[in-house]
């Protein structure tokens, strides 16, 4: 299993694998202290002894490339930062269908939904569902009802005793 950390981060773990070796460390004290697989550290070493340093460099990553540059998923965030409001939506709530027409309409790059909620994971957003509330909710008589019935309710509570009789 892939450890966690960007390239960067595994690269250093590595690099100082090998300076621990370098210093006479045995392979099991090494990984240990990098917190790595003791084939991970031999493996790390063979290939230091083989390429150098450029044994140790992260591996370039395979499969499609993104289809935004992180300067436009930086752009991306900043739109969405403003709000759907300013996007000219009717109502503040971003969906990923109206992420999907924003980034369609700015960066001509179409994603599917699925494609989106991983996108916005990337960037660091998650799904909020906004608190469903009556439209006839009256907020002063709500507040009102919290600092002066609520607490003649809760203490009438501590009072009560079985068949109402004094505790």
């Amino acid at each position: 299993m892939r450890p966690h950390g960007n390239p960067q981060t595994l690269e250093k773990r590595r690099r100082l694998a090998v300076r621990l070796l370098k210093q006479g460390r045995p392979y099991r004290a090494v990984a240990l202290e990098v917190g790595a697989s003791l084939s991970s550290v031999v493996r790390w070493h063979q290939a230091y002894r083989k390429k150098g340093r450029a044994g140790l460099n992260p591996k370039p990553h395979m499969g499609r490339p993104p289809l935004l540059s992180n300067g436009q998923k930086k752009t991306l965030v900043r739109m969405l930062v403003k709000g759907p409001l300013e996007a000219g939506y009717s109502t503040d709530l971003w969906t990923l269908k109206r992420i999907g027409q924003i980034v369609r309409k700015n960066f001509r790059v179409n994603y599917c939904i699925s494609n989106l909620w991983s996108l916005m994971d990337q960037l660091g957003w998650s799904c909020q569902k906004p608190q469903k509330r009556a439209k006839e909710r009256r907020e002063q008589a709500i507040r009102y009802w919290k600092q002066h019935v609520w607490p003649h309710i809760k203490k009438g509570q501590s009072a009560w005793s079985p068949l109402g009789l004094p505790g």
